[in-house]
């Protein structure tokens, strides 16, 4: 599913000073952490992220988390200075979520704030699961061809979007990927390698399940295409698909009621998360 960024509008997201506020906190978090003498790598592990998360986040394409910057700031003694500006980066964060087209606008709000996050793919690795240097090989392949700015700026966006999985109390999320998505090289060996790896560190998560629909399994009860489940805090389960770009939010409850079921029966019929992450690491070659 190619979810947000098919058909948005191109509004720089300088416009409403997101975007500097994170390359700034970036910026003071490498000074802070080669000050330190460590690598991204060391600072990951004692942070509890990995090296790609604190790369991004420096780099200003990824927004820190109010924890984050509470845990850097002791980890790095920077004496309050991350704690803060902690009410600066929220307000951006908020800012920045207008960057998204109106038409997409209600479904980043769900997402956002979902409880239960459930998504069946077929062609490529889903969003909030793609690395960077994965989604840039997206983006980068796209046809008509898309700018490097345009590009650059696409990415951010789907990256940004993966802060609901790093949030607390985290939500529940599950995932069907046709075995297909695995054995697609997108971006060549070693991004599709990193891009495996990043399945078995995400897969491995007490909220998370990746399942694979084997191509040994002849059938199952979905061939028209990929799509979301979300189930917003307090609300009513919602379903999201996309067709050549073109989106389609149904809430209709009977709608919603028939994918739910199509989901429920592809779950069944696909290898058990932990056969799914064995068969991944097999194709890394760790077993």
């Amino acid at each position: 599913m190619t979810e947000e960024t098919e058909r948005r509008p191109e509004t720089p997201a300088e416009e409403n000073g997101a975007v500097g506020v994170f390359a700034v906190v970036g910026r003071l978090l490498k000074l802070l952490r080669e000050r330190a003498g460590l690598s991204q790598t060391e600072f990951g592990g004692l942070m509890g992220y990995g090296p790609d998360l604190i790369s991004a986040i420096e780099r200003g394409v990824r927004t820190p988390r109010p924890e984050f910057l509470e845990k850097a700031d002791e980890l790095l003694g920077a004496e309050g200075l991350f704690r803060t500006v902690i009410p600066q980066v929220e307000e951006a964060m908020r800012r920045a979520r207008t960057r998204h087209p109106e038409w997409y606008r209600n479904y980043a709000e769900l997402e956002a704030e979902s409880v239960e996050l459930h998504f069946y793919a077929n062609q490529g690795v889903p969003g909030l699961l793609q690395t960077e240097d994965y989604a840039q090989a997206v983006f980068s392949r796209r046809r008509p061809l898309l700018d490097e700015e345009t590009i650059e700026k696409r990415v951010a966006d789907r990256l940004a979007r993966q802060q609901v999985l790093e949030r607390w109390p985290p939500p529940m999320c599950s995932y069907v990927l046709e075995e297909a998505v695995l054995h697609r090289p997108i971006g060549g060996p070693e991004v599709h390698k990193g891009q495996l790896r990043q399945l078995l560190r995400i897969g491995r998560r007490r909220n998370v399940e990746i399942q694979v629909m084997p191509f040994a399994q002849t059938e199952h009860p979905n061939m028209d295409g990929p799509f979301n489940l979300l189930t917003p805090k307090k609300r009513a389960q919602v379903a999201y698909v996309e067709v050549q770009g073109y989106p389609r939010l149904i809430t209709d409850p009977e709608e919603v009621r028939k994918i739910v079921d199509r989901y429920g029966i592809m779950r069944a019929m696909a290898l058990s998360p932990t056969e799914s992450l064995a068969l991944i690491e097999k194709l890394l070659g760790e077993r």
